[in-house]
C-alpha cells in the first residue's frame, strides 16, 4: 500500500472528493426464479466493480467516483461489456493499475463468452490513449498478470477491506 509513513512517494491526490455509495440493488422475483434466463445487465457489472479498492486511498472506486453505473454498458445478447473509468486527476499514475484491476475483476467474474472493453473516460487523463492501448492488448494484460508483484497489488485492490 502506498501512502504516508510507507516510505513511498507522497499521494498524488491527497484530498480526493468522496462520493456517497449507491444502495444495494433489490433482488427481484424474476432474478430469483431459476427457471428464467438471467441476463447480465449494467447494474450487475457495476455491482462487481464498485467495491474495488483504490490503490492509493482506503476508499473504493465508487466512493472516488472513478466508476459510475452510467459509464457501464452491457449487451448480454452480443456478450460485450464496456466500462469507462475516470481517474481522480488528469495525471494519475495509477490509471493503468485501476483499469487492470477492473479488467481482472470482470475476467474472474464473468463467463468466458464476454468480450471486455475497459477504458478511460475520454478527455479525463493526460495519457488516455496509451493507457487504453495497454488495457486493450491481451498479451500485455496477460504479461502484467504474470508479474507476481503487480498481481499482488491487483489482488489487494480486489480484496474486501477488513
Amino acid at each position: 500500500m502506498v501512502g504516508p509513513g510507507s516510505g513511498a512517494a507522497p499521494l498524488e491526490n491527497a484530498n480526493p472528493l468522496i462520493y456517497r455509495r449507491s444502495g444495494e440493488r433489490p433482488v427481484t422475483a424474476r432474478e430469483e426464479d431459476d427457471e428464467l434466463p438471467d441476463a447480465i445487465d449494467d447494474r450487475e457489472i457495476f455491482d462487481l466493480i464498485r467495491s474495488i479498492n483504490d490503490p492509493e486511498h482506503p476508499l473504493t472506486l465508487e466512493e472516488l467516483n472513478v466508476v459510475e453505473q452510467v459509464r457501464v454498458k452491457v449487451n448480454d445478447a452480443e456478450s460485450t461489456v464496456s466500462v469507462e473509468f475516470t481517474p481522480t486527476i488528469p495525471h494519475c499514475s495509477m490509471a493503468t493499475l485501476i483499469g487492470l484491476s477492473i479488467k481482472v475483476k470482470l475476467i474472474r467474474s464473468l463467463p468466458e463468452r464476454f468480450k471486455l472493453d475497459v477504458h478511460i473516460t475520454p478527455g479525463t487523463h493526460a495519457s488516455e490513449h496509451a493507457v487504453n492501448k495497454q488495457l486493450a492488448d491481451k498479451e500485455r494484460v496477460a504479461a502484467a498478470l504474470e508479474n507476481s508483484h503487480l498481481l499482488e497489488v491487483v489482488n489487494q485492490c480486489l480484496s474486501a477491506r477488513s
